[in-house]
């Protein structure tokens, strides 16, 4: 028989990451207005800036106290590539280099010009870049603004999928580097493919976990030369290494997969929130994509941050979900892009929610519920927390909404009534506003500003309040970062005194005094009813 056409399976420990430029793809670096902000405020610069002084950067990604920072982690020796990156940057991003100094400049039209009265003659001013692609506006404070038409965004040169590519390599339980500041050159033993993110090869790769394929049909959906079908066969297996008890027979379940991703089951459907999967599968003590049901009914995201919607596991479940549901955003605003349309074009099934709106599944409904705070006191809409009803019980997925407003809560309880369990985030400390939004800002902000809004999550106080208007009995708080394997996402890092760790602490002990069932979740549990 020839090899290329036996039975194979993708390989459990197989890493997909979406590359843009190189660099890490997510939300806000494929999106076309943010991702033209990110390439020209951030990564240039920061790659600039590394071309200037290697030494200084990678002395900085080696030192703990720096670790989340904008440094690049390329050895000294592959400088003349990171050379060659800018050089192609500069020449094939010509278009979204453009597109963001346009922005700049509009921003600084209108400041200066929009003062309340008709704003028809600011149009001819705008640069040309921008023509057909915003309309200026004014709120019902007299405040202007610039409203970008999304949709045709992508569909102008500002959104090029010949800037996507996707790396795929074996999981060997290396910390990689980090996400928002190093670029991904190619490496011996990783597959560099030159493919659309929406490729249907992806598919066809990621659908080998659960049905067997052969090399042949793989080379050919993903329209591979010899070399790289040698290299994808090092990544299949005779056997799938899917678990045995990923579905259930009776009853339900939850199962928490780290940081805030939790797997809801009853036997005729399958919840996901918010993806982030261990792919790594040798250490044990965490559930992995091998634990994932074959079939997922629903994929929930809360919100737009790299450590929710997280698209190298969405682009793993790819053939596998029925929809993936996430909150509507303002449209148009350049700190809150449409997840929609970015879903659609990674071609994902996708819904998008207003709060209160309400979705069935087997045996089940979900319901998008506010969600506030943990965005740096930005005009951002797309979020949304959530109340899932199944198996006789109702649970609550409160991601990193903060408990500023106690009151809202009280609201939500009267339209989901009791909820048993709540998940709640309590990154109460979160990072400024620049360390994730700086390339967006055009008007700078000082450092005393940025430092005063954070990203940050309830603290204790916050968390009681929220578990006593919704009238939990369990209140779960998820990891923040503190599994092992997410450091190349959330790189931070804890100490026994963190503020965060006592806030949590504290909270515990508010439960236990209050006959309420706390639990500080890390890497794995499960509830069965």
């Amino acid at each position: 028989m020839n090899p290329e056409s036996e039975q194979k399976y993708l390989r459990s420990n197989v890493i997909i990451e979406p590359l843009v430029d190189r660099f890490y793809a997510w939300l806000y670096t494929v999106a076309p207005a943010q991702a033209a902000m990110n390439l020209a405020n951030v990564q240039m610069p920061l790659l600039e800036s590394y071309l200037h002084s290697p030494q200084v950067h990678i002395a900085a990604s080696n030192n703990p106290e720096l670790r989340g920072g904008y440094f690049v982690n390329i050895e000294e020796s592959r400088a003349h590539e990171v050379a060659t990156l800018v050089d192609a940057i500069k020449r094939d991003r010509a278009d979204m280099l453009e597109f963001a100094a346009a922005v700049a400049e509009a921003e600084d039209l209108v400041r200066e010009n929009a003062i309340g009265f008709d704003l028809s003659p600011l149009y001819p001013k705008l640069p040309a870049a921008l023509h057909g692609l915003v309309e200026l506006a004014y709120d019902t404070s007299n405040q202007p603004s610039v409203r970008f038409l999304e949709p045709l965004l992508y569909h102008s040169s500002v959104y090029d999928e010949r800037r996507q590519s996707i790396q795929i390599s074996l999981d060997d339980g290396v910390e990689r580097p980090f996400i928002l500041s190093t670029p991904r050159l190619p490496r011996p033993g990783v597959l560099d493919l030159a493919i659309p993110f929406r490729h249907p090869g992806l598919e066809a790769l990621v659908r080998a976990r659960v049905e067997p394929t052969t090399l042949a049909a793989l080379r050919e959906a993903l329209e591979l030369d010899d070399e790289q079908a040698a290299l994808l066969e090092t990544m299949l297996s005779d056997q799938p290494s899917l678990s045995p008890d990923r579905h259930i027979t009776s009853g339900g379940r939850i199962r928490y997969f780290g940081h805030a991703c939790l797997v809801l089951q009853t036997p005729e459907a399958a919840i996901v929130t918010d993806p982030f999967i261990s792919t790594d599968n040798t250490k044990g003590g965490r559930y992995t994509l091998d634990d994932l049901p074959d079939f997922i009914d629903l994929v929930l995201i809360t919100h737009g941050h790299q450590d929710h919607i997280v698209l190298e596991t969405l682009l793993q479940l790819r053939g596998r979900v029925g929809k993936v549901v996430v909150p509507r955003t303002s449209r148009g605003n350049l700190v809150d892009p449409s997840m929609g349309l970015y879903m659609k074009h990674l071609g994902l099934p996708v819904v998008e929610v207003d709060d209160f709106d309400e979705i069935p599944f087997p045996g089940g409904t979900v319901m998008a519920t506010p969600f506030l705070g943990e965005h740096a006191d930005l005009d951002i809409r797309g979020k949304s927390t959530y109340a899932v009803r199944l198996a006789g019980a109702s649970v609550f997925i409160g991601a990193d909404s903060s408990g500023i407003d106690p009151t809202l809560y009280r609201y939500i309880r009267e339209k989901v009534g009791k909820v048993d369990m709540a998940f709640l985030g309590m990154e109460c400390d979160g990072a400024p506003l620049t360390w994730l939004y700086q390339g967006l800002i055009t008007k700078p902000v000082s450092k005393k500003m940025s430092d005063s809004r954070k990203l940050s999550g309830s603290n204790a106080a916050q968390a009681a309040a929220i578990t006593v208007k919704l009238g939990a009995d369990e209140a779960c708080i998820y990891a923040m970062g503190e599994e092992c394997w997410q450091g190349h996402v959330m790189a931070t890092t804890y100490t026994e005194d963190t503020y965060q760790l006592k806030q949590i602490d504290e909270f515990l002990a508010w439960c236990s005094e209050h006959g309420i069932t706390g639990e500080h979740l890390l890497n794995q549990r499960e509830w069965s009813w």
